[in-house]
């Protein structure tokens, strides 16, 4: 049979076109880094031109100009590497896809930022180094300048690497490093970061414990038993009314400082009057939700989707509200040193200079973001909607504890602690129900299947750890080596 040469030229047609998508996609994969990287670029320099716009020439402009542009450098750093706590499990659980996480965390980070951010920051970062020490201005200006660029390019390693660290730590790594560069050792409250030292045990711990402690009660409570619809009805509402509680207390307390000024203790009795009232107003929707679901674990998985959306969500505004201050508190610091001489222990942040930490955040976030949320929520171990609920919320509740008992903690360690205690709660519980088996059966468990059962990658354990461990140290050795060269040429 003679072939047809029109359908060789459609068979050829189809295979260089084919060759054509493979060429386009592979060219998307390879400039969507380089686009990153040209969106940020044209960010900082934005924030560069509107500081020079700004200032209009007056004394200090080229200062507030390079502060500027380092500021809004560590406003993207801070999205990058700090808001995929906040996101990753959701993402990681399947009750949000990327993209969907990356606007609302975007829109409520930015909202946090800018509805409730702190309008005053202390600027040598709670005390770390006395102010009377770097009371020069220009010594304490380039100071701030060396802990800001330090820390932002801590910051920046540790996201290449795969590494979620403290923004705080970064922050206070780097002011103290400044400060000794300056001042010498006797500068630096030790008692201080002895307490900040301790919070990198303190954090991931308290996290992980109460993460495991809620994901072992859903468990006994719900999903082990033999009517899980019925348990459901009953449990979910007030899981969802603690959530709910813990929020309203952590916002209260922490991220509405600018709008309502409240103490502890009415934060707390705010907490315990709206997780009340959730727990009444969610029993008829639970009820209704869970009408017609079959009785098994994955019917359970959907009755907490929703609620860990608005979990992430409220992380969000509570980061953007709180952390802000580490994007912009030592920018703001050489504003105010710039503009009025002086080193008070007190600034007020400038809009503008809010306006470049909240937009900042948010372009870090949408543009770099998502390793960091996928390494977060599922390369550490697996999770679900009821393991990613029991993350997000002991991240409240942790924060909530600390602060009554006074334990400095960091958001990012408790976050990921978190994860790591659901993960090795699962593994402690595989291998107890596979020793109770064996021991039925009268035979020991084999070595082979006992390291089938680690649910948890012990490389993420160790990297992680360790990037914790010296973000400090070495944030404080590049921020003073930075300020040495800064002072040394200025």
């Amino acid at each position: 049979m003679t072939p047809d040469p029109m359908q060789n030229k459609w068979k050829t047609l189809d295979k260089d076109l084919s060759r054509l998508s493979q060429l386009e996609q592979a060219t998307a994969a390879l400039s969507k880094p380089s686009f990153a990287f040209g969106i940020a670029l044209a960010f900082i320099s934005i924030c560069a031109v509107f500081a020079y716009v700004l200032m209009g020439g007056a004394p200090g402009t080229a200062t507030l100009v390079v502060a500027a542009a380092f500021g809004a450098y560590m406003a993207l750093n801070i999205g990058a590497n700090d808001v995929a706590n906040n996101m990753g499990p959701a993402v990681g659980a399947n009750a949000l896809t990327m993209g969907g996480a990356l606007i609302i965390a975007a829109v409520f980070e930015t909202a946090g930022a800018l509805i409730a951010g702190g309008d005053v920051v202390s600027t040598i970062s709670g005390g770390i180094v006395a102010p009377e020490a770097v009371a020069d201005p220009d010594t304490f200006v380039w100071a701030m300048m060396g802990a800001l660029i330090a820390s932002a390019l801590w910051l920046n390693l540790a996201t290449w690497f795969g590494a979620p660290v403290s923004t705080t730590h970064s922050i206070v790594g780097g002011v103290m490093g400044a400060g000794i560069a300056a001042a010498g050792f006797g500068a630096v409250d030790w008692g201080k970061m002895s307490q900040i030292a301790a919070s990198w045990v303190i954090s991931p711990l308290l996290g992980g414990i109460i993460a495991a402690m809620f994901l072992a009660f859903i468990k006994a409570t719900i999903n082990d038993v033999e009517d899980k619809i019925g348990a459901a009805r009953r449990w979910v509402p007030l899981l969802i009314g603690i959530m709910a509680g813990a929020f309203a207390a952590y916002l209260a307390a922490k991220g509405l400082r600018k709008v309502i000024d409240v103490s502890f203790a009415h934060a707390l009795m705010i907490g315990l009057g709206i997780g009340v009232a959730t727990t009444v107003l969610m029993r008829p929707i639970i009820r209704r939700q869970s009408e017609g679901l079959e009785n098994r674990k994955k019917s359970l998985k959907k009755l907490f989707a929703v609620p860990l959306i608005i979990s992430a969500a409220l992380l969000s505004f509570a980061h953007g509200a709180n952390d802000v201050a580490n994007a912009v508190g030592p920018l703001a610091a050489i504003v105010h040193a710039v503009q009025d001489m002086g080193t008070a222990e007190k600034v007020t942040i400038p809009l503008w200079v809010m306006l470049i930490g909240a937009f900042g955040i948010s372009f870090g976030l949408m543009l770099f973001g998502p390793k960091l949320i996928r390494m977060v929520g599922s390369e550490i171990t697996k999770l679900n909607p009821i393991r990613a609920y029991c993350v997000a919320l002991s991240a409240a509740i942790t924060v909530i504890v600390a602060s009554a008992l006074g334990l400095p903690v960091s958001s990012t360690h408790i976050a990921v602690g978190a994860v790591f205690g659901v993960g090795f709660y699962r593994e402690w519980e595989a291998e107890r129900k596979a020793r109770a088996l064996q021991i039925l059966k009268g035979s020991p468990v084999p070595p082979e299947e006992r390291s089938r059962r680690k649910l948890v990658r012990r490389a993420h354990v160790l990297s992680i750890g360790a990037a914790w461990v010296i973000t400090v140290p070495m944030t404080a050795i590049l921020s003073g080596v930075i300020f040495l060269v800064l002072n040394a040429a200025f």
